[in-house]
């Protein structure tokens, strides 16, 4: 039975009759029994139609309740309303029906829609199953692209050395030239092959350098209980050795101290013995210093950094316990610490025919990486009686422009001058007096170079010869000016045998006086002129006849005799002259000045500047004797009579006077 039948049967006023004669009918004719299952009428009903049903239930109900208000208001038989009841009773019955069959339409929504989330679910998970396997079949494919096999990293033999070298059942050429995989694994094969023979060939190698090694034991001990005879036959050979100048215990010890010294004095010790030994037997190498504190400078740098770890560790805790140090005193030991001197010295002593020693000692500083020098003369004889030749011999200014410009009042290393403006200095020329002269000829000598590079010992030894012969002619040009400068300072102009030829017999005019020089004001032009520099020395002779008297200043280069010495003159008599105002004496300053060749005498030319003076006095005496004449018509003045033979007096518009000493003729001409 269905709502739509239900719906007409309630309509009808019989309908309980009707049912109860139904039902006695089903129970007494026998038929197939029915059982009745809403699940299954949900599955035929359409939902559509059960919601019209639903919009005309609710209708009709709304109706039934309105007719039975009228029946109620206008008194109406309770017949007629319990009708109405029982229609409005079937009415709930259907609603409650549709009610129960909406349950169970949404229930069976949910559970469908749970059984789709399920099978999403489930097929969710196996989508991100498959991904991760993609992902980690493509990290396995990656891996496999990416892989390094080790024999990547082998250095093997070229495929030609490979063919050619490798047996045929190793090599097999008619399968590993076409494939490269099996080319690959005969050629690593074959390695596997040649280590395995080199590693025998190693064994074999080891074997034998334990058997070499226990030979060379054997031998050591045997040196070993040699040692102290040895040493008992050097001692008893001192006598023969000082005897014969054979100092070999001597060497051993140097060589010993040697090893701690800093590279640059070690190359310097090395060139300076071998040039000695080679050219100069005269010439002295000895070393000098702390040699304890030298090894302890020169120990591994892993035990000097424990130690300046624990130093410092020390000293902080001594800092805690004292008061700060002011800035000064801390830049004041940073400048210690920087100028700070390697403990060991060299000392080189050459030593010339006279007994004269030039002592040249060399320092290393460890901090700016130069060296510097100091010098000390020693003499045979007493040179204090020559004061104007103090500073001939002065150990500041001795070694002087060695080399042209090399004046070794300030560092050649560039990188000092950074250095030097974190501590404050300011010039290296405050601290030389100390530390000694860093000439350039220094650092070369001790294979030091900072404008290119260049090898160490190359370096030095190019240089060793060369300065070892300047210094030897500087030191033999200083003790001969000072001997020089002792007879000039007696108005003694010495002149050797060698040197007679170029002056006349008689020379009156004569030397008077020599002093160092004091500032004049005829020399301020030679000072303009840039031919003066703070190393020259200065001296100043005074030339005398009569009432005449001739000041000449001399500039003395620290190259003398290589650079000739200047003068500059100023004649008093008659009045003030000089140079720059009188061509006559222009003309003297160019005889002293210019002509070097007439005046230098034998090489090396040591009596350059006594020749000067004494062509300076003749120079003088022509120049007097040669005067115009007179008043009276006499040919000289009567104070200056004439004794040179000239054969001009004068010549030309300036008048210039006849200073050339003609030799053996013995007259004086005109240039």
């Amino acid at each position: 039975m269905n709502t739509y039948q239900a719906s007409n049967m309630n309509k009808n006023h019989n309908l309980p009759i009707l049912l109860c004669v139904v039902w006695s009918l089903s129970m007494c004719v026998p038929q197939e029994v029915r059982v009745y299952n809403e699940e299954v009428e949900l599955e035929d009903r359409d939902p559509q139609q059960d919601y019209m049903l639903y919009k005309d239930t609710c209708a009709d109900l709304a109706k039934l309740m309105a007719e039975i208000q009228e029946l109620k208001s206008s008194g109406a038989k309770s017949v007629e309303i319990e009708e109405r009841h029982r229609q409005c009773s079937v009415h709930f019955i259907t609603l409650k029906k549709l009610n129960r069959l909406a349950h169970m339409r949404l229930k069976k929504g949910r559970d469908q829609t749970h059984e789709a989330k399920q099978r999403v679910d489930v097929l969710h998970l196996q989508l991100q199953n498959l991904l991760y396997e993609v992902m980690h079949l493509q990290k396995e494919i990656s891996k496999c692209l990416e892989f390094k096999s080790q024999h990547e990293e082998i250095e093997l033999v070229s495929e030609e050395e490979f063919f050619q070298e490798a047996p045929a059942e190793i090599s097999r050429p008619h399968v590993t030239r076409d494939d490269n995989h099996q080319l690959t694994l005969a050629r690593l094969d074959w390695e596997l092959e040649q280590r395995k023979r080199l590693a025998e060939q190693y064994k074999m190698s080891l074997a034998r350098k334990e058997k070499i090694q226990k030979a060379i034991e054997q031998k050591r001990e045997y040196l070993s209980s040699l040692q102290p005879g040895l040493q008992n036959i050097m001692q008893a050979s001192l006598p023969v050795q000082e005897y014969l100048s054979m100092p070999f215990e001597q060497m051993q010890k140097q060589a010993e101290v040697a090893r701690h010294l800093p590279p640059p004095l070690y190359v310097l010790l090395v060139q300076a013995a071998a040039y000695g030994q080679a050219c100069d037997k005269t010439l002295s190498v000895n070393i000098s210093g702390d040699v304890d504190e030298a090894k302890a400078l020169s120990r591994r740098p892993e035990d000097s950094q424990e130690d300046e770890s624990d130093s410092d560790a020390e000293e902080e805790q001594q800092n805690t316990k004292r008061r700060r140090a002011t800035v000064g005193v801390q830049l004041e030991d940073k400048r210690k610490a920087m100028l700070r001197r390697h403990p060991l010295s060299l000392c080189v002593d050459l030593k010339c025919k006279d007994g004269s020693v030039l002592h040249l000692f060399f320092y290393y500083l460890m901090n700016l990486n130069i060296l510097t020098v100091k010098t000390k003369v020693s003499t045979a004889t007493d040179l204090s009686g020559a004061v104007s030749a103090g500073e001939l011999l002065n150990s500041e200014s001795l070694l002087n422009c060695l080399y042209a410009s090399d004046h070794g009042k300030e560092t050649p290393n560039p990188a000092n001058r950074y250095q030097f403006d974190k501590v404050g200095i300011t010039t290296f020329a405050d601290y030389v007096s100390d530390l000694g002269h860093p000439y350039v000829w220094v650092q070369k000598l001790g294979g030091l170079q900072f404008s290119s590079d260049g090898a160490q010992v190359a370096l030095s030894a190019s240089h060793m010869e060369k300065t070892m012969k300047l210094l030897r002619g500087r030191l033999q040009a200083r003790l001969a000016l000072h001997k020089q400068f002792s007879s000039l300072e007696h108005s003694i102009i010495p002149v050797s045998s060698e040197c007679q030829h170029l002056f006349p017999a008689k020379v009156v005019s004569g030397l008077t006086l020599v002093l160092v020089e004091q500032e004049l004001g005829f020399v301020q032009h030679v000072l303009k002129a840039g031919l003066v520099c703070e190393t020259d020395l200065f001296f100043m002779a005074v030339v005398e006849r009569g009432t005449a008297r001739l000041l000449a200043a001399v500039v003395l280069n620290p190259r003398y005799p290589e650079v000739m010495p200047l003068f500059s003159l100023s004649l008093h008599w008659k009045g003030e002259r000089s140079g720059r105002t009188e061509d006559n004496l222009r003309a003297m300053e160019s005889e002293v000045n210019v002509f070097r060749a007439e005046l230098q005498g034998p090489r090396p030319g040591l009596q350059l500047l006594t020749n000067q003076i004494q062509r300076l006095c003749v120079c003088l005496d022509v120049y007097l004797e040669t005067e115009s004449q007179v008043c009276d018509g006499s040919e000289g003045p009567r104070e200056f009579p004439r004794e040179k033979m000239c054969l001009r007096t004068a010549r030309g518009p300036s008048r210039l006077k006849p200073f050339k000493y003609n030799h053996p003729q013995g007259f004086f001409s005109h240039r």
